[in-house]
């Protein structure tokens, strides 16, 4: 064995100012956990202080809701920092988003504006996270495409 060390694999940090897109996925991800901490903090304290049907079902969704935010919010910090992982979560968070807008949509209700903010801003994130500059910016290959 020689003394030398081997060098550090390369790794593929992306250079560059953050795409406009990229910023825009990562509010939008984050916006959407927001909603999520604010939406089950209230069934939370409406649960606690209320007068639910169930307390312990106010109390486990409003905790399961605030669970759920960690994901789009952890998402957005990640695309924030033009992290390749950050693009799976963020996904993930957009495609589940889609039937929770479609129910709202569906009632007869208030919930109707809902669902429709919930829709287009689920869209438009998937076609901001799926675009090529933001796939470059993030450094994510594509398949058969090697590290140069």
């Amino acid at each position: 064995m020689s003394a030398e060390q081997t060098p550090a694999p390369e790794t593929l940090e992306p250079t560059g100012p953050r795409p406009l897109r990229l910023t825009a996925a990562a509010v939008l991800a984050a916006l959407e956990g927001l909603a999520l901490v604010v939406g089950g903090a209230f069934i939370l304290v409406l649960g606690l202080t209320g007068d639910p049907d169930d307390r312990q079902q106010a109390v486990t969704g409003g905790v399961t809701l605030i669970v759920l935010a960690l994901l789009p919010l952890l998402a957005a910090r990640g695309l924030l920092g033009r992290r390749s992982w950050s693009r799976g979560p963020a996904v993930i968070t957009q495609i589940m988003a889609l039937p929770v807008a479609y129910d709202l949509l569906q009632a007869d209700s208030m919930a109707i504006p809902g669902g429709i903010v919930l829709g287009v801003v689920a869209v438009t994130a998937l076609v901001l996270l799926v675009n090529q500059e933001a796939t470059r910016a993030l450094g994510i290959r594509g398949p058969g495409n090697a590290p140069e």
